[in-house]
């Protein structure tokens, strides 16, 4: 009996070196061949410069555009995202009770509207934009991106929220605390969670590609107001990738490793600030 046990424990540890090395090796690969092909175009004339006439036909300039339409609509989404989140997190743990049906049906509903496709909010965000009568815009996008990241900042927050001893909170209530002034307590617990969804959000707010091709629309420009279109790292990307010539294709490479540098330092600052400032939670 002790020796099948021991059989299966062995089974079971190379199964997941296995799938380690397989997840490892995809990882690496795309990483690769992003970096070996879009590296030797990358110049800092691209980052820098819009694009010029015929741009995505072969044409000169750069994609300053799309970054910088990429920074408005990411950033504009992640303050409305946290605005509406953090009230959201603060009530499901302060207001409610901890057995509540509401909550749990919030929880639910947040977790399926986290594992809904970015294609599904824009094509609900363009729907919802016709309705307004608005026009794909900076504004368009902003909404979806808006839309698709509140779910991630709340299940995110959420989840240390309710790591979070009650004992605190009862502690709280017994000074005199009210219930607003113990947000603040809570609002100090779940920091460092605030830190890291805020990033890990951006991370994929700013790959997304599927969403703002519906809803931001595509430029050359950089929009000076919120009912014109904007360019974004993706959508560059996407159209270069579909041009025959190969020059415009290598420079969509270039366009990916801008995009995955700002993905990997997100992501990696996320998981330091989780890291380095868990220990301090109470």
């Amino acid at each position: 009996m002790v020796k099948g046990k021991f059989v299966e424990e062995k089974i079971a540890k190379i199964l997941m070196y296995l799938s380690l090395a397989i997840v490892f090796y995809f990882v690496v690969s795309v990483i690769w061949t992003i970096f070996k092909r879009g590296c030797p175009v990358l110049t800092w004339k691209m980052i820098t410069e819009l694009p010029s006439g015929g741009f995505y036909i072969g044409g000169e300039g750069g994609f300053l555009n799309a970054i910088v339409g990429s920074v408005y609509i990411v950033g504009a989404s992640t303050l409305l995202g946290l605005l509406i989140a953090l009230p959201v997190v603060f009530y499901l743990n302060v207001y409610l009770k901890p057995d509540s049906k509401f909550g749990y049906i919030a929880r639910l509903a947040f977790d399926t509207l986290f594992g809904i496709p970015s294609i599904v909010y824009g094509a609900f965000a363009f729907s919802l934009m016709i309705w307004l009568g608005m026009r794909a815009s900076l504004a368009g996008g902003i909404l979806v991106i808006t839309l698709l990241i509140i779910p991630i900042f709340i299940r995110s927050m959420d989840e240390v929220a309710k790591s979070i001893p009650k004992d605190i909170l009862e502690v709280s209530y017994s000074l005199g605390s009210t219930r607003l002034e113990t947000i603040g307590v809570v609002l100090r617990q779940i920091a460092p969670a605030i830190a890291t969804a805020t990033l890990l959000g951006i991370g994929r707010a700013i790959g997304d590609c599927a969403g703002v091709m519906f809803t931001a629309g595509f430029s050359d420009h950089i929009p000076k107001s919120l009912d014109q279109q904007a360019a974004t790292l993706p959508l560059s990307i996407f159209f270069q990738l579909s041009a025959p010539q190969q020059s415009v294709q290598d420079r969509a490479y270039a366009a990916a490793v801008v995009l995955t540098v700002i993905v990997l330092v997100l992501s990696l600052g996320g998981r330091f600030i989780l890291n380095h400032f868990s220990k301090n939670k109470v």
